[in-house]
């Protein structure tokens, strides 16, 4: 069973949870023999908080409420607010997950929150482009280990840029084993080009007792 933690800030960038969240919920594509795993939203309180989209979402629960085990996934969305102090105990928890062995996912604001605790001084990371930390993140170390990708993933932290999300979400899914191999290669490249023929591929990797499943 995995429990799957979505952190939500004011200004949450909706784009970059869309794959993530919808494969995970649904289970649309999962394999027959994906783990179990449960959602839950979290925030430093129970107010209600208004993505950049305009979207209201009201937290699941606290972020002292998360359970610290090696089968949780904790997701770190772009927000123009991640310098706020209030996010602190959130990258604390983060912090608490990758020693853990849990997986930890960020994408573009967050990696600047991620970058400023110091996790990601000695780890291959991506953000939005080089030189994006340095602008940001003035105690910044982790130039070297900086790679020009839109996903990174490096063991059991996935980082991301704000255009890299697809990517990001590919390693996520790999990560949490949920698609069959096939399935998953055929997913992304189905949504990376937009080509017939990967739909088709991708409606082939599954198990033929399955109900027909529409491109949507």
């Amino acid at each position: 069973m995995h429990t799957i933690y979505i952190y939500v800030l004011e200004t949450l960038a909706d784009w970059e949870l869309g794959y993530i969240t919808a494969e995970l919920n649904s289970k649309r594509f999962f394999k027959k023999s994906a783990p179990n795993l449960t959602i839950k939203t979290v925030s430093h309180s129970k107010e209600p908080i208004q993505t950049m989209g305009g979207l209201t979402i009201i937290p699941d629960c606290l972020i002292e409420e998360i359970v610290v085990e090696k089968s949780c996934v904790l997701l770190l969305p772009g927000a123009d607010t991640w310098s706020d102090s209030n996010h602190q105990s959130i990258i604390e928890k983060a912090e608490a997950l990758l020693t853990l062995g849990a997986t930890v996912a960020a994408i573009c604001g967050a990696t600047t929150a991620l970058a400023g605790y110091g996790l990601l001084d000695k780890r291959p990371h991506t953000s939005n482009g080089a030189g994006f930390l340095e602008m940001f993140v003035p105690n910044y170390k982790g130039s070297e280990a900086y790679l020009d990708s839109p996903s990174v993933s490096d063991q059991n932290l996935i980082t991301a840029s704000s255009t890299g999300a697809l990517l990001w979400t590919k390693q996520i899914i790999e990560q949490l084993d949920v698609f069959a191999s096939d399935t998953l290669e055929a997913w992304y490249q189905y949504f990376s080009t937009g080509k017939a023929e990967y739909f088709f591929a991708l409606m082939q990797t599954l198990p033929a007792n399955d109900e027909p499943l529409t491109a949507d």
